[in-house]
């Protein structure tokens, strides 16, 4: 039996299977887990639940609008990249003649790591519904959970519908690579009791169903079903006859399946779902208990853990396994659920600091290879779809940050047969930026950075400043690899690039580095441009700062390049960043920089900023959006990283405080792309203006896996008198740090699992020492480090 686009059959089943009472409930099984209530004002607002291969996104009252634009109107639903299966589904329940009672109005929506339920109260019938989802790992498979409760002294019985929604359809770009979406066809399996749909051009696949057989199947007019929606699926309808005694509560697990290559695998799939739904929870609950395990913390600052430990949570969501491409950590959801380059050179330095370097082997090897295959001369794409179609072959800073994360990652992992087989990929890199980017040879390949206005594409500060940093990263890969000759090139470069930035790029009058470099002629329509953005936004104060601006342009002789700030945008932060800044600049900038934040971070673009106090800030919120005047949490994090080189750690936590007001505003354990509530609902890049600050800054660790050592730091904020972080990865080895302030002495106790490798704590400046209870003094030291061996250490400083 088939039902195929807009026509639809009735099928009855003799024999009715009524679900059995509770026996595995999935909300003992994550009853201990954290968990975090949505708020009633965001019930209009998506969710995310992920696995590595498939997710879901739908809003968090039980809908599935269409939603995205990268697809128009496609990006929510269920995915099995590199294709859709379904727009999502819908439920009901009906009593006799009367009404059906829709799952469409959610009154609590609650998020757990890996999971998510949404409750919904039948209140006439004084029947009470949860919905429990996840995915498990490892399968292109999706559970759902539907536990009714009669909360009467009398007997209940209703029928229960739910409806697929299938799509099955290409993911972004897939015109380029000449694949096209055809009508879906779908029909039922009375002995799986089952609907399969199928693309009816291509091998596209999605099925569901539930180990309860059910009463009949129907497709179109079922109720709740949305009337109209995008692309070219179809609609299939299970329902289920459920009796309820006084009080007691019944379970029908629902399971969908895809495959993007044959109804077999979809089968193979639907019947693992089928048998080991409960054990694949149970492993997939273990194993985020490993994620909040690794790097974990100890502080006096609940809601900073809270968020802490769910950006790590984020990361997994956003993990990418798809065949033929490979498994790498994408941008974020809903529509960037693919690949960059930037956005990965930023968040896996979160993630390498919170303990998961396989997934940063992954990312980097998927980036690399995609980017080979595209480029072919060292330098890194920007974005590529999940079906390996590239849409922007690179940025210029992508290259030199993808640099600089191999290092980081050497440092992190130890890994040398990955850096070995990268390193000439790094010289063809090099090569590329001081060959074919930089037509004058000043030093400053020329080309467009993170910022994505136009103009912006000539000498860039951001891309001047990952070069330097892309530079003195490769002159260390090369001294590690004993490529001398190599090392002493790009370190001289790097030296040299360092000292030209903080010479040339300084504008002192702004007390701010550049957004760009440029002739006047260059300039001038750059400056026009921003002026009429000023205007149309309503930002006087950026007029006339603007037309101050334009005054200056008259010191300078035509064919002069000096360094302009016009924009303010964030990137003039990223001296402060790297470290690249002197501490004179540094210092001013960080002052200066605080003039374009507001209550939830900075703004993207300066000019932008608006006026008004942050109590006012807070309250409103825009109804509408756009990236002009938007706060982003890139950006916010970025100064994190620079407040902590440069500021204090009570600077960062001011930062950090920021991120923490959009923590959970509308996405319960997610923070969005733009602050506090728009873009995309959860963010790779997230983990890196939290994870690092917090590992590398405040715990001070930094690693050197290749050396078995730990150079640690610490540089916490006053409050924080007895903190620890527990089980950092770093290599094969762990380590756990714990510090305390006592009246006349800070104590470090250090734990790791190999005891040969050396732990190097700072302590310049101390007057006594201590070493596992024995008087060390002030002997030993070097470069005003205490060097220590052994599984377990205690180190006093006076």
């Amino acid at each position: 039996m088939k039902i195929t686009a807009r026509v639809w059959l009735f099928v009855g089943i003799v024999s009715c299977s009524n679900p059995a009472p509770l026996d595995v409930d999935p909300f003992q099984l994550i009853s201990t887990l954290d968990s975090i209530p949505g708020k009633p004002e965001f019930l209009n607002s998506p969710y995310v639940t992920a696995g590595d291969r498939l997710y879901i996104i739908g809003n968090q009252d039980g809908t599935f609008p269409d939603i995205g634009w990268h697809i128009d109107g496609e990006m929510g639903g269920i995915w099995d990249h590199p294709i859709k299966l379904m727009d999502g589904f819908s439920a009901s329940l009906k009593i006799e003649a009367n009404d059906a009672f829709c799952l469409d109005k959610a009154d609590q929506f609650t998020n757990y790591p890996m999971a998510n339920s949404l409750n919904f109260q039948w209140k006439e019938q004084n029947i009470d519904i949860k919905r429990f989802q996840f995915v498990p790992d490892n399968i292109e498979g999706v559970v759902i959970d539907f536990v009714f409760r009669n909360n009467n002294s009398s007997e209940k019985k209703f029928v229960f519908s739910f409806s697929g929604l299938t799509d099955l359809r290409p993911t972004w770009l897939a015109e380029r690579i000449n694949v096209t979406d055809a009508i879906d066809e779908i029909h039922y399996d009375e002995n799986l009791s089952m609907v399969v749909a199928k693309d009816k051009s291509n091998p596209w696949y999605t099925a569901f169903g539930s180990t309860v057989k059910a009463d009949f199947f129907s497709g179109e007019s079922m109720p709740c079903i949305p009337s109209k929606r995008k692309g070219l699926g179809v609609n299939g309808t299970l329902s289920y006859t459920v009796t309820l005694q006084p009080n007691e509560a019944k379970i029908i697990p629902i399971y969908i399946a895809g495959s993007g290559q044959s109804e077999d695998a979809l089968l193979h799939t639907f019947t693992a779902l089928k048998s080991s739904s409960a054990n694949k929870l149970k492993e997939k609950i273990a194993r985020y208990g490993k994620i909040r395990d690794a790097s974990s913390l100890i502080i006096p600052d609940k809601d900073l853990n809270q968020m802490y430990t769910w950006l790590k949570y984020n990361v997994d969501w956003l993990k990418r396994d798809v065949p033929g491409q490979g498994i790498g950590l994408s941008a974020g959801l809903p529509d960037y659920p693919w690949w960059f380059g930037a956005d990965a050179t930023y968040a896996l330095q979160g993630v390498l600091a919170t303990g998961d370097d396989e997934l940063v082997k992954n990312t980097i090897l998927l980036l690399h290879n995609i980017s080979e295959e595209k480029n072919g001369n060292g330098s890194i794409i920007h974005e590529v779809s999940t079906n390996g179609e590239v849409y922007n072959p690179g940025n210029v800073n992508e290259t030199p940050q993808f640099i600089s994360l191999l290092l980081q990652y050497y440092q992190w992992t130890g890994d040398k047969e990955l850096i070995k087989q990268l390193y000439p990929d790094v010289k063809r890199g090099i090569k590329w930026l001081l060959e074919e980017k930089d037509a004058d040879k000043n030093g400053y390949p020329d080309g467009s950075g993170m910022m994505e206005i136009p103009g912006l594409d000539t000498e860039m500060i951001d891309v001047a400043v990952y070069t330097q940093q892309g530079l003195a990263s490769a002159a260390e890969l090369a001294k590690l690899l004993d490529d001398s000759t190599s090392a002493k090139q790009y370190a001289k470069l790097a030296d040299a690039l360092k000292v030209k930035i903080n010479a040339d790029w300084w504008q002192e009058r702004e007390h701010s580095f550049g957004d760009f470099r440029g002739t006047v002629t260059e300039a001038q329509p750059i400056l026009e441009a921003a002026l009429v953005r000023s205007d149309t936004l309503k930002k006087p104060w950026a007029v006339n700062e603007l037309k101050e601006t334009q005054k200056q342009f008259k010191k300078y002789s035509a064919n002069q390049r000096v360094a302009h700030v016009i924009y303010h945008n964030w990137v003039v932060n990223t001296p402060l960043e790297t470290g690249i800044a002197d501490q004179v600049k540094g210092k001013a900038a960080l002052e200066k920089a605080k003039t374009y934040e507001n209550a939830f971070g900075v703004f993207v673009t300066g000019i932008d900023r608006t006026q008004e106090p942050d109590s006012v800030v807070l309250k409103s919120r825009k109804k509408t959006f756009s990236y002009a005047g938007a706060v982003m949490t890139l950006p916010t994090g970025v100064l994190a990283v620079g407040a902590a080189n440069y500021g204090t750690p009570e600077d960062v936590l001011v930062y950090l405080e920021k991120l923490k007001r959009s923590f959970s505003y509308a996405l319960p354990g997610s923070i969005y792309e733009v602050s506090p509530d728009f873009g995309m609902v959860t963010q790779a890049w997230n983990i890196y203006g939290v994870a690092v600050p917090i590992v590398e800054h405040f715990f001070g660790i930094h690693p050197r896996a290749f050396d078995k050592v730990v150079y640690i730091s610490p540089n916490l904020p006053k409050a924080w008198t007895d903190v620890s972080i527990h089980n950092v990865k770093v290599g094969d080895n762990s380590i756990s740090l714990a510090i305390s302030q006592k009246a006349d002495h800070r104590e470090y106790h250090i734990q790791q699992t190999h005891g040969d490798w050396k732990i190097e704590v700072e302590v310049g400046g101390a007057k006594d020492l201590k070493l596992n209870g024995a008087n060390l003094g002030l002997k030993n030291l070097k470069n005003g480090r205490l060097i220590a061996t052994g599984k377990d250490i205690t180190i006093a400083v006076y």
